[in-house]
């Protein structure tokens, strides 16, 4: 399925910047995760962001929960096939892989990190660290900006730029309508950004991985058979 000329999901100009960048998210999520472990009302910061949302209109509410579906299941599938569909018009299949993994693994990081900090909002049964939805979005943004990155062959300033601001403008989009809409402290958003950037970069890396070691086996086997 990937072929052996299909390009790398990582650029190599983007592993020296996107690999301590992935590190120093996975700290926060970490540093956060303890400060609010257990915990059922905002923090400081929180508060004070709330308070600055507070009194949303109708027509900014209407945005906000447009925005909310595409962290929801119909909403977020759609994305995928979407996204996953125009990797393989590009011919670039080592993204749609990207895209179904990487999407799964961050959520299914983020899932598993709210059982283990047990932060919650609203009621004991709604836990709330990370927002997986914004973890979510940031992850697809993400993919979507690797694969831009390989194909217009950006360098590592240009390529790295344009990751670290469709990561930006996803999270925010998304943690604004978690915060607005009140499914969210805005620190549990801080926490699903870096999630989506901890673990988009090491998916993307064995991806790559394990679709190079599928290569050689082919050539190998092409070479047994001449």
């Amino acid at each position: 399925m990937t072929g052996r000329s299909a390009p790398a999901v990582l650029p190599p100009s983007l592993r020296v910047w996107l690999g301590p960048i992935a590190a120093l998210a996975a700290l926060v999520v970490v540093v956060l995760g303890v400060r609010f472990a257990g915990d059922s009302k905002p923090g400081m910061v929180d508060a004070r962001i709330w308070a600055a949302v507070d009194g949303m209109g109708s027509p900014w509410r209407h945005v906000a929960l447009a925005t909310d579906f595409l962290g929801e299941p119909v909403g977020a599938a759609t994305l995928v096939v979407a996204t996953v569909t125009g990797c393989l018009l590009l011919r670039r299949p080592r993204a749609a892989v990207l895209v179904v993994v990487g999407a799964g693994m961050t959520v299914g990081t983020a899932t598993l990190l709210k059982s283990l900090v047990g932060r919650t909002i609203h009621g004991a049964d709604n836990l709330s660290y990370p927002s997986g939805h914004t973890a979510f979005l940031t992850a697809l943004a993400l993919v979507v900006a690797l694969l831009a990155t390989g194909r217009l062959g950006l360098g590592r300033t240009a390529g790295t730029s344009l990751v670290l601001a469709a990561a930006l403008v996803a999270g925010a989009a998304m943690g604004w309508a978690q915060v607005a809409l009140g499914a969210h402290y805005p620190t549990d958003v801080l926490g699903g950004w870096c999630t989506a950037l901890a673990v988009i970069p090491a998916t993307a890396w064995l991806v790559d991985r394990m679709a190079d070691r599928v290569d050689r086996m082919a050539d190998a086997g092409r070479w047994e058979r001449r």
